[in-house]
């Protein structure tokens, strides 16, 4: 049993032009995910399974809805006694602890703004955020780090009433320096009665507030109203495929919107488990360990964690439970698929969106997948690709990933860059909302993402994206990683370079570096070969683990 008939009349089509055409959303009046999702679960069927939570010590925990449900009302009850109240704003660092869920659901109910964040946000991070943001209060899951950057940044965050500390026994540790709010929310009441009149949530308000992860710049603040989780249906039943009451694991900390897209919001809509895997590093063993012992549904992760479960030894998991398997972030370089398939049978079924949005482009199952492509648009939006002016390029040619239905506001879709016109009139203009990103229509109507617009390099007349580039070198048995980027040429205006983290077992050399360069040649258009190559032991990365680009370009010289 699932709620997601509420919201579709129809769950099956024949075509994906059926889908596109006959997927057809109804958002209710004053949609709430706490009321209308959690607590109706828990009133249908208080025994049906909503979370799993296992972290690296082998601890693990098991959450029904009714269990969401009271916790969440416990915590709403903690939050509106620090006297926080509908609008008001609360950031979350709280990685994935299970109060994490609890309190994005508490917050839902009390219509208090989510700002979830990163464990890996400094003292500057979280003192822009508080300024910008006006945040009045911040729960944090403890840790070290976390701990020493807020008391660097609390005195200069002048909107905080306090900050509260998830962790066990934090009063006799810490005395009254942060709220103990596992104790507070033990001894709180059960009963919460849902707000009404002007304390009551609109479909309009504010719900959740996400920063960018800037990749290019200072982040913005991107808003997402009350409807914002009936959008991720369609990313979690038709690009994920999560099933009633199997269990879903996407690999994501909570600070990051991936967590939105893959551990919350559709999947929980759909009836799904959601899986937690606790842990604060990445470790591709540990992971694969996990995944053996949690049997999974279905399975979602970056492709930054696909490239380092495939230099694994992925015999030692079983993949057997699992029915579908997903990535989005970045652009999935096909050796890496294929490297999968070979060692799981599961193909990897590639999605495209942002923190803006729920997803835009996927392959949803309805065709062959082509390799390297990023599906078709999601049924919610109307996709076009769009070069300089505006105008509508035709099939073949590389533009702009542009929205044309953002004017009204199709359910999903961020409502504003909060408080930045200049960003809004950039990325805004006459309802059409444009990405940002760069990709190519073919004739069959599938989409070919070239990276985002400061990425692509403009080579003696050509346009080179890296995405292509990346995926040549990534099928030499030497690239753990890679990044390719521009860098200034006196002749050329500018070259590609290479940016690369060796596999293990491979020393970087002037050889190695030659290999690669003729690798390139054969395996793409000779002209896209990197004429400059540089190893490193890791790569740039933004804390949702995108791939800096800009900073080895600044690095480089080449401002963009």
């Amino acid at each position: 049993m699932n709620l997601v008939h509420k919201f579709l009349d129809r769950t099956e089509f024949s075509s994906y032009e059926d889908f596109k055409k006959n997927c057809i959303y109804k958002v209710p009046e004053n949609f709430n995910f706490g009321y209308d999702i959690v607590d109706e679960y828990a009133r249908l069927d208080p025994g049906k399974p909503a979370l799993v939570w296992l972290n690296d010590s082998g601890e693990e925990r098991e959450f029904t809805f009714s269990d969401v449900k009271r916790e969440s009302d416990k915590i709403a009850n903690v939050l509106r006694s620090f006297g926080l109240s509908k609008g008001d704003r609360i950031m979350l660092i709280l990685k994935q602890r299970p109060e994490v869920w609890f309190t994005l659901v508490a917050a839902a109910k009390l219509g208090v703004v989510a700002i979830p964040a990163s464990f890996q946000l400094t003292k500057k991070d979280i003192t822009y955020r508080c300024e910008v943001a006006g945040v009045k209060y911040i729960l944090f899951a403890e840790d070290e780090d976390i701990i020493a950057h807020i008391r660097e940044a609390r005195d200069e965050c002048p909107t905080l009433l306090g900050i509260g500390m998830v962790g066990d026994g934090v009063t006799l540790r810490y005395g009254d320096e942060f709220t103990d709010m596992r104790a507070l929310t033990a001894a709180a009441s059960e009963e919460f009665i849902r707000p009404t009149g002007d304390a009551a949530t609109k479909n309009d308000d504010i719900m959740l507030m996400y920063f960018s992860s800037g990749t290019t710049g200072m982040p913005k603040m991107i808003v997402h109203d009350f409807t914002y989780p009936i959008g991720h249906i369609t990313t979690a039943l038709f690009w994920q495929k999560v099933e009633d009451c199997g269990r879903h694991l996407t690999v994501s900390d909570s600070g990051w919107a991936k967590f939105a897209w893959g551990k919350i919001y559709g999947q929980w809509i759909c009836g799904a488990v959601n899986v937690a895997y606790d842990t604060d590093k990445f470790v591709p063993e540990k992971l694969l360990a996990a995944i053996n012992h949690l049997k999974l549904t279905t399975f979602c992760a970056p492709p930054t964690i696909y490239r380092f479960l495939i230099k694994e030894d992925m015999s030692v998991c079983d993949f057997s439970t699992i029915h579908h398997c997903g990535t989005a972030g970045e652009p999935l370089n096909p050796e890496v698929v294929n490297r999968f398939k070979e060692a799981t049978g599961h193909t990897i079924y590639e999605g495209f969106g942002q923190t803006e949005s729920t997803v835009l482009l996927a392959n949803f199952g309805f065709d062959e997948i082509k390799m390297g492509s990023t599906g078709k648009p999601s049924p919610i939006y109307d996709i076009d690709i769009v070069d300089e002016n505006g105008r509508s390029c035709e099939d073949g040619v590389v533009g702009s990933i542009v929205v044309k239905n953002a004017g009204e506001h199709p359910v999903g879709l961020f409502r504003e860059y909060h408080c930045d016109e200049a960003a809004m009139a950039h990325a805004w203009k006459d309802g059409v909302y444009n990405t940002g990103d760069m990709a190519w229509r073919d004739a069959d109507g599938y989409f070919w993402f070239e990276g985002r617009n400061d990425d692509v390099i403009k080579c003696s007349g050509y346009r080179i994206g890296p995405f292509e580039v990346e995926s040549a070198l990534m099928t030499h048995p030497s690239v753990l990683e890679c990044a390719v980027t521009a860098v200034p040429d006196p002749v050329r205006g500018q070259v590609v370079k290479a940016t690369i983290v060796l596999a293990r077992g491979y020393e970087a050399s002037d050889e190695l570096k030659k290999e690669l360069q003729t690798h390139v040649k054969v395996t793409t258009a000779p002209y896209k070969y990197p004429r400059v190559i540089e190893f490193v032991k890791e790569l740039p990365k933004t804390t949702s683990g995108k791939i800096r680009r800009v900073e080895i370009r600044n690095n480089d010289g080449l401002k963009k």
